[in-house]
């Protein structure tokens, strides 16, 4: 009988805790060695955890003394003993030293986890956000 795989979403409170403490290191701990990820900005994908090291010390470094906030919403599982989906809407805020929220946006997030001995890990991600079909410009504020 396969091991049962628990619950994969503990892998969204551990990624927003990396994120706050802009741990590149903990982040990157979360996703496989061949991952490959859709990311909103800049690149159509990243292919493996090394190309998407690049990304997460960028956007760190670009903090400065800000720290990121990284909440989720709507979350929604589907677990095999192998592999897991989750999908969710997730909030990025950038807060200032003192803790006060400087700006956030929204995204959708989808995750295909895949078992790593006991632990879950991230074999692929793609974020988006919906485009206004007519102008074509992306809305990163999901309505309440």
């Amino acid at each position: 009988m396969p091991p049962n795989p628990g619950d994969p979403t503990h892998i969204l409170s551990a990624y927003a805790a990396a994120v706050h403490a802009r741990d590149a290191e903990a982040l990157l701990a979360l996703y496989h060695p061949h991952v490959t990820v859709y990311d909103m900005w800049e690149h159509w994908q990243y292919d493996g955890q090394q190309q998407w090291r690049g990304m997460v010390e960028s956007w760190f470094a670009s903090l400065g003394d800000e720290r990121g906030q990284v909440t989720f919403g709507g979350i929604r599982t589907h677990v095999t003993p192998d592999l897991a989906l989750v999908h969710a809407f997730v909030t990025y805020a950038g807060l200032s030293a003192s803790g006060e929220r400087l700006r956030a946006m929204n995204n959708r997030l989808s995750l295909t986890l895949t078992r790593s001995g006991d632990q879950w890990l991230i074999l692929h991600e793609h974020s988006s956000a919906p485009a206004d079909f007519e102008t074509g410009k992306v809305n990163l504020h999901r309505p309440a």
